[in-house]
């Protein structure tokens, strides 16, 4: 996995998140990644620290999340006397990773057509904000504004509410990866370069999915349920246990919903008209909820763990980020890299697992 990209050369202009995420994930993999930031300015989210962090530091965690393993180089790209060694980087490149504002591709002279006529095998791969808006700012908690992602997240209590992760630019940066893989596997059929865009606005209306379905084929607009899912009952509901603790269950199936009621000795429950099958418990989600509720009361969360993987009944344990992060198997996932004057830590974003054939086959011999 490590070496999986190590004959690849990426050069990383971008900043903020979407575009170092990109570059990031193919460090991960083995590629050599040369990341570009202004000598003065830097990338805006070294800036960007919490309430504990080192003020004096010259990296962040924020920025410690999306660049990993890459060599960084400070360069004034609208400075004429560095045009030598940025081409020479343009050359000596497989990708190029850019997410200009309006104007600065031709101020900088790294258009699409600039950069494939230095180098035509190369893969210029842009991140842009706004779709047909190409002189808005666009951050990521703005699209969540503009793309229904705040009006159908939160509480009616609540109002429109932000997701705590800036899933659009995340969304984005997938999207770009998958069309540069594409057009590296183009490269390999055709030797020629070319270019792939992706603006923070496609990736979110791309990523609305089932709620998108609802309302193109329903017309239902999504309304703000907190955890509950708009189609599945009881799903999302959160329910207390004796210790106070919390978990959610995902009841996906009569014969799941059948059997946590037996396991709540609730066994009537299923028989009920107004239970008996997923319509009529979206109907009557809050009685159903009250009335779990009330057998769940008297269960301690890990015995109630217990009970519900044994039916293989799925739920999720209500957790901290601590409690997460700090599980055997999450610390398998963090890497650590000392940057500048910062030891940093980040989970790789690389999750996927990949053995060549031969390797496959010596596991199975072990």
């Amino acid at each position: 996995m490590k070496a999986l990209f190590s004959d690849l050369r990426i050069l990383d202009l971008s900043s903020v998140l979407a575009g170092p995420a990109v570059a990031t994930f193919f460090a991960e993999l083995g590629a050599h990644v040369i990341k570009v930031e202004h000598p003065v300015h830097g990338d805006i989210t070294r800036t960007w620290k919490n309430a504990q962090e080192n003020k004096s530091a010259h990296v962040s965690a924020y920025y410690a999340s999306v660049n990993f393993g890459k060599t960084i180089i400070q360069m004034d790209l609208s400075d004429a006397s560095n045009r030598a060694k940025l081409e020479e980087l343009l050359r000596t490149s497989d990708v190029v990773i850019t997410n200009f504002k309006l104007g600065d591709e031709e101020k900088f002279g790294l258009t699409s057509k600039d950069i494939l006529r230095l180098n035509p095998k190369l893969i210029h791969a842009k991140i842009t904000g706004f779709a047909h808006q190409e002189g808005r700012v666009a951050y990521d908690l703005v699209l969540q504004a503009e793309t229904g992602m705040m009006a159908m997240n939160g509480t009616p209590e609540s109002g429109p509410t932000k997701m705590p992760v800036a899933f659009i630019d995340l969304f984005a940066s997938h999207q770009l990866k998958e069309g540069i893989l594409c057009g590296l596997i183009q490269r390999m059929k055709t030797g020629q370069g070319g270019v792939v865009s992706c603006s923070l606005e496609a990736a979110a209306i791309a990523s609305l999915a089932n709620q998108a379905s609802n309302y193109l084929m329903s017309g239902i607009i999504p309304a703000r349920q907190g955890s509950l899912h708009p189609n599945i009952a009881p799903y999302g509901e959160l329910f207390r246990c004796a210790d106070g603790e919390h978990f959610t269950l995902a009841i996906g199936s009569d014969r799941q919903f059948k059997d946590l009621c037996a396991m709540l000795q609730l066994n009537d429950i299923p028989n009920n008209a107004r239970f008996a099958d997923n319509p009529s418990r979206l109907k009557h989600r809050d009685e159903l909820a009250h009335l779990l509720q009330q057998a769940i009361s008297s269960w301690r969360l890990q015995d109630m763990e217990e009970a519900l993987s044994q039916r293989k009944i799925p739920f999720g344990v209500i957790r901290s980020i601590d409690h997460v992060l700090d599980q055997p198997l999450a610390k398998e996932w963090i890497l650590e890299e000392v940057q500048e004057d910062t030891n940093t830590r980040r989970v790789r974003t690389a999750m996927f697992d990949y053995q060549s054939y031969a390797d496959y086959l010596g596991s199975l011999i072990v």
